[in-house]
This record gives C-alpha cells, structure tokens and sequence, in this order.
C-alpha cells in the first residue's frame, strides 16, 4: 500500500530532464531498497533461530504470535523486495499497466497488511495476558490464537483481491519515484479510503488502545512499587522504555505511507519524488526495527540467543572453549504462576512490556 507520485504518471510532455534525474538516482534508490531485504532477511532469520524452540517466559500462544510477525516482516526481505527489484529492472519509465504490475502490487499491498494485522494481534494477546491472566487460557486458547493468526493472513488478500485483477476496478502503474508498482488509488477513490477504514485505522486503534492501557497500568505499578520501597524504587521504567518505542516507530514508519495514499485518492495528485521513496519503503523498515523492539530488547530471548550462539562456536570449533577460556551459560527458568486450576504453568505473557505487572519476572523479560 503506498503512494503514487507525479512522476509515476509518464505521458506525451514527459521531461526528459526528470526522466534523465530519475535513471541517475535509480541504482541509489535500488542500493537502499537491497540493503533494507538484507537486514530485515538476517534480522528475522536470527529470530527465526531462536523462537523456533522454547523460550523462557513465553507461552505458546506468545510464540505463535511472534513467529506470525516473523513470517510477515520476513515477506518484505523474501518477496516483495526481490519483485519489485525486478520490476524495476525490467520496466520502462513509459511501459504503461500489465499483468505483472498488477500481481507485484497485490503482493505488495497484501504483506503490508499483514504485517498490520500482526502487530494488532500481538499487542491484543499482550492486552488480554495482563489485564485477564486468570481467563487467559479460555480467552486466548490455542485454537482461538491459531484462528487470529490466519485471519491475519487470510483476510487482507480477499480484501487486495481487486488489486490483482487487470482492467479490474483499480488501475496499477509502475512508479518510477519509488521503483514500485503502485495502485491508482484516485481511480477508485471509494475503495481506496475502504481499505484505510479495514486496515490501517482499525489495527492503529487497537494497538493505541492495548499499548496505552498497558502503559497506564506499568506505570501505577511502578509508582506503587516506588512508595512501598525503602530503597526509593529506583527500578528500570519498563513501559517507557518499550512501549512508546514500540508504538512511535510504528506511526513514524506506517503513517506517510498511509497520508501518501489518502491524498493521491482524494486530490489526484502526486508527491515529490523522494518524498514518495522515503514513505512507500519506511513501512518495510519496521520489518527490521520489529527485531529490535520486540525480540532483541528482552532479556530472555538474549539469552537464549547467548546460548545458541555459544553452542553453534563450540560445535564449530570444540577447541574455542578452552582457548579463550568460555564458561557454559547459564540457563534461564521461566517464571511460574499459578492459573485458574491452581495447576502451575509458564507465564502467558508475551515481551518485555507485559512484565511490568509482574515485579518478580521483571527482570526475565527485559
């Protein structure tokens, strides 16, 4: 889902200096856009690596969660930047609508929304994880869990299916500004702001909802915690320092994009061209910062990354061990509650921020 510049649009008083100004910045534009599938495929492969087995404090149902987030954010390194690199080199500046253009833009505007969805569905099960730990299991059960995974999936392709369609209900061009294959969304003006009422503002709505009240909660704890302590409580600010990260990085990077589409379907006008590069690829972005702020910033998924780091040296090079004088690690426990059955089992709860409730397992999540 993205924006449609004027330069998108090619035609009979085409600028040739425009046209000369956009070939130069071309291999500029593809070098970042490579760059960007590197990261986001290393990042989320080293995730991969370490939630495909049990991590301390995550539930099941957290890490089926967090691999769906996985899956999508790695859909912008595997697929949709290796297709419309391709697009980009295999189209012309004046090559009008085709078949092609029309699936890269489906696959394109399908991985954006599921990677929405996702984050909404994570910050839900952290919602109902802290807020109802005692229904948790009722509320959230695997079935129910599996059932919203492929609803995030399963949903935005029906939704995108028109995209798809050549000489359907919305035009599709290549974009010479963002070297991408771009919906019209001035074509179609009523679909268009429909998909940014099934999408975008929905999932913004519940994961402003769920982080704000999370925030609101951690912070009454903290606060309670700092006057029962003699030593001040002088504790780490958990949900300062996960949530507003969590919930700025994703409006920076969604937000341009989403403003880009509104006003190219309500005005018909495009944006300059850098300003139409920088708000189509900000979004696949947050497919790596998503590696930073809900895996790599918890305690216990370091950890477990430490041990298998420090297992795959040893296997590599036994003699390292003794060589540089490396300790075995140290394993973590996950962090017991009790749930409705009085039967004990490992805590629900999903990252860092949804820990702050809990004094006792901070530490294990952050």
């Amino acid at each position: 889902m993205s924006g449609t510049s004027n330069v998108s649009f090619p035609g009979e008083g085409y600028n040739l200096d425009l046209l000369r100004q956009l070939e130069a910045h071309r291999p500029i534009k593809m070098a970042i856009i490579l760059a960007l599938g590197v990261m986001i495929t290393l990042g989320n492969v080293a995730v991969v690596t370490v939630i495909s087995s049990a991590v301390p404090g995550w539930s099941r149902n957290s890490r089926y969660f967090l691999l769906s987030l996985t899956g999508a954010d790695s859909a912008f390194g595997l697929v949709v930047m290796p297709l419309n690199l391709c697009v980009s080199l295999v189209k012309d500046y004046n090559d009008g609508p085709d078949s092609l253009c029309h699936v890269v833009a489906f696959f394109n505007a399908a991985v954006y929304s599921t990677c929405m969805y996702t984050l909404a569905s994570i910050s839900l099960e952290r919602y109902v994880a802290v807020f109802y730990p005692l229904q948790y299991a009722s509320l959230l059960s695997r079935k129910r869990a599996l059932l919203l995974i492929a609803l995030a999936w399963g949903f935005p392709p029906v939704l995108l299916a028109p995209v798809s369609w050549p000489q359907g209900i919305i035009e599709v061009r290549f974009s010479a500004a963002s070297l991408v294959c771009n919906p019209t969304y001035s074509s179609n003006v009523a679909y268009s702001l429909a998909l940014t009422a099934f999408i975008f503002f929905p999932c913004s709505a519940i994961m402003t909802f769920c982080n704000l009240r999370l925030w609101a909660a951690a912070k009454r704890q903290r606060l309670k915690m700092k006057m029962r302590s003699r030593a001040g409580g002088n504790g780490p600010d958990v949900a300062s320092r996960v949530l507003v990260p969590v919930m700025t990085v994703y409006y920076a990077c969604w937000t341009p994009c989403m403003v880009i589409l509104i006003y190219n379907a309500t005005s018909g006008s495009g944006v300059p061209e850098w300003v139409e590069f920088v708000a189509v690829w900000l979004p696949t972005s947050n497919g790596f910062l998503n590696c930073i702020f809900y895996f790599w910033i918890n305690k216990s998924f370091r950890r477990k990354f430490h041990m298998l780091l420090h297992k795959l040296c040893l296997g590599l090079c036994p003699s390292a061990e003794k060589l540089l004088g490396c300790a075995k690690p140290v394993g973590t426990s996950a962090v017991p509650v009790w749930n409705n059955n009085n039967s004990l089992n490992e805590r629900s709860s999903s990252v860092s921020s949804t820990c702050t409730l809990l004094t006792i397992a901070a530490e294990t999540y952050i």
